[in-house]
This record gives C-alpha cells, structure tokens and sequence, in this order.
C-alpha cells in the first residue's frame, strides 16, 4: 500500500441524501454536514446515480461487489430511486461478478413495500436500536423531540415479516455504555437478532462539527466505559452464544487472533479504501472525515478510479500507519488494535506523545480480557474444530474456579488472580 497505490477493491459509503434524515439523534455526527451545501436539494440526480454506478463497478476488480446505502436516513429517496439503482446495476454489471446492496436505516420509514423490495434484491439492512426502550430513547429521538422506539421496533417486525436479512448497529453512549449485559440480552432474546455491532460514540466538542479538537461531550463513551461495555457482553457470549450470535468486534478479534488481517477498517494497519460519496458526487477520504481538508473530487468531473488512486488519498490512508505514536507501536495488542480509527486519536500518550486513540483504554482492557478464550478459539479453528468449543472450555473453568472459591480462607488470596484477599473479592459474594 505505499508507492503502487492501487487498491484491486475499495468501499464507498453513498449517501444519496447527504446528511437530510428524519430523525434529530442528539449523538449524530452527520447532521452537521448539511451546512457543507447551502441551498442543496439533497437528492441525487438519476444521471448522477447512473454515473456512479457506472463508475464503482468498472472501478473495482474483485468478483463480488457491494454497494452501500447511508445517510442521513437513506430511505427518504424513496423505493423508486433504489429499484432504478438495482436497474443500473445489473446494466453495468460485469460477466460473472456479484453485486449485493446494504442499506443501513433507522427503520422508521419502513412498510410492506419496502421490505418486500429488500427480500426481492437480498439487500442486507442494518437497524439502528440502541437497547431496551429507556436506553434507545435517551439520544435517539425525532424532529419534535419525540421518543421512537416503537417506531422502530415497528420497522424491525416489518423486516422479520419479509425475511429481510439485517443486523443491528448499536452506539455506545453515555445512556448504555453501563448496560452492556442489558443491552445485549435484549438484542439477543427480545430483538432476535444473530448479528451485532457495537459501534463507540466519540463526539468532538465543537462548533464546526468536524474531527477537530481535544475535548468531548458528555454523550460520549470513555474508554474504560466502552472497554467495560464488551467485557461485560462477551462474558455471556462466550459462555452461551459462540457460533449463535455474531458480534462484530469478537469476529474481527478472532481473525487477528488467528493470524487473519482484522477485515475492519478501524482495525487496519492503514486505511484509505472505505470512501464516502455525497448527494452531488463529492468524494471524501472517509464518511468520518467529511470536511473541506479531505474533499478528493467529485466523479462529474474526475472519474472514481482516479480519485481513489490519487495521491491524496494515498497519503490519507498511510498517514494512520505513519503516525502511530511509540507508544502503540510496542503494544502487546497492536497486532488487532492498530491504534484504532484515525478520528478518534486525538489524546496523547503517557509520554506525552500526541495520537493516542481516546479509546485506547478500553481497547487495552478488552483486548487483554478475551486473550485466553481467543487463544482458545483460534487453536480450535486450527485444527478444524469449531471455536464454539470455548464454552465448554469455559464451563470447566468456571467450575474449577467454584471449587477453589469453596476451600478458600478469608485472608487467602482470591482463586481469580485479582491479587485482593479472598474476603475483599470474591469472598464477599460467595459468603455474603
């Protein structure tokens, strides 16, 4: 990925509507963009979308491509706009290659209609829930302030119905960020989803809206709360779901785990190959950089495959490689970490070396928590085996660990390795 800059396929998150949405989610980062194209009608032309489909197909070279809907609430392009978006898909498809669509909604515009469209054309949707009903609303709200969790669980039945295959995006926020078990049993047993991601909110602090600045609101996660948050959903994941529900994180953790590149973005060792797209044909080096610095071009003027390959976005991408503080670049959890997403390393190390990722804190925890069942898992992948064999593992352990709970004194050291007498640990629930 350095001086050949020419990546064989790359991801462009379209946003045919810009930043235009339906709701007024307290956290979005998005919303603010809108001030980027004053008097816009915030709506992709037909020929536009024509030209970029053209465009993104030619410009890949992998035989299984996906185009990928956002917003902003996509959705209020209305169903028409994506049945003539599948329609010049397969005019420009290449021999043989695969195209699928994801969409990701707040599923609040949802009918019959549209689902009956998603399961005809396999469009893969992700919801955005953040929990139970106090949880999802807290940030989550309408125009008018208004709480939509029904609407949305409304949206979610509407795809169950149809069969729609979809996946749920979390945030991470202030409101949940403490509710991770919580969180997690819901979407689990109430929402029924097998698929999850858990996505942290880190929101800068400021008036321009863009990745600038030191300071956070308080809607943010810390890093230790976030860190928290996945311990707290993967000690009952690993006990009870491995090969049932998929949890973003834990896949791209066992990948590393097992000598596999992360395969998310964030987690890379550079970056540059998951554009954005707005309304009017801009590109922008990443849907979290949708900033003047980082405008690359627009496809009316400068075909994709250019753009992609400029040297601008070259630079992007190596840039998270290149300034990777010391400190993390003798990190024992460097191999799945990477330092994280570009926007959010803005603090800076013990040292006092600039870059280090805000969330650093509860990558470190997390990453350092699952080391021993990911080893396991990956041994098992090794040999053929499936990793869900880490439950019994667990299971064992945790048996094992009883036990010694059972023959332990007071002013022992506690069986779990805290380095707390047994009485200050876990002796105090085991006894009281």
């Amino acid at each position: 990925m350095d001086a050949d800059w020419n990546p064989q396929a790359f991801h462009l998150m379209t946003k045919p509507r810009g930043a235009i949405c339906n709701l007024d989610c307290e956290y979005c980062y998005f919303l603010s963009k809108e001030k980027l194209y004053p008097n816009s009608s915030f709506r992709m032309a037909d020929n536009l979308l024509e030209a970029y489909t053209r465009q993104y197909i030619e410009a890949q070279h992998v035989p299984e491509i996906t185009f990928g809907w956002q917003g902003g609430e996509p959705t209020l392009m209305g169903l028409e706009f994506y049945q003539l978006a599948v329609s010049y898909q397969e005019k420009y498809r290449k021999p043989g290659m695969q195209i699928t669509n994801a969409l990701q909604t707040n599923g609040v515009t949802l009918t019959d209609d549209w689902c009956a469209f998603f399961k005809q054309y396999n469009f893969l949707i992700g919801l955005s829930l953040d929990g139970p009903r106090a949880l999802h609303d807290r940030y989550r709200v309408d125009k008018g302030g208004q709480p939509t969790f029904d609407r949305v669980m409304h949206g979610l039945h509407l795809l169950q119905k149809h069969g729609v295959e979809y996946n749920i995006l979390t945030t991470v926020h202030a409101a949940n960020a403490d509710h991770g078990l919580e969180v997690y049993r819901f979407l689990r047993d109430e929402v029924g989803t097998e698929f999850m991601q858990f996505i942290p909110i880190v929101e800068r602090d400021n008036l321009t809206g863009f990745q600038e600045g030191d300071r956070v609101t308080t809607r943010s996660v810390t890093g230790e709360q976030y860190g928290q948050f996945l311990i707290d959903v993967f000690e009952e994941w690993v006990r009870h779901d491995v090969g049932r529900v998929f949890v973003q994180i834990f896949d791209v953790a066992l990948a590393a785990w097992s000598g596999q590149r992360p395969g998310l973005c964030i987690f890379e060792e550079t970056c540059g190959v998951a554009l954005a797209l707005e309304h009017n044909g801009d590109v922008y080096s990443c849907d979290h950089f949708v900033e003047p610095a980082h405008r690359l071009g627009n496809i009316v003027d400068i075909p994709l495959s250019e753009i992609v390959t400029s040297p601008q976005q070259r630079d992007f991408g190596l840039a998270k490689r290149d300034t990777l503080p010391r400190y993390c670049r003798g990190c024992d959890v460097r191999f799945i970490c990477n330092g994280g997403c570009p926007k959010n390393r803005f603090i800076k190390t013990p040292d006092g070396e600039a870059g280090l990722n805000y969330l650093c804190a509860g990558y470190k925890a997390f990453f350092h928590h699952v080391d021993e069942a990911m080893r396991v898992m990956a041994n098992e992948l090794a040999y053929r085996r499936s990793p869900a064999n880490v439950m019994l593992y667990m299971r064992q352990k945790d048996a094992a660990l009883q036990a010694a709970f059972a023959h332990a004194g007071r002013n022992d050291p506690c069986p779990c390795g805290s380095g707390l007498k047994f009485k200050r640990c876990h002796g105090r629930t085991v006894t009281g």
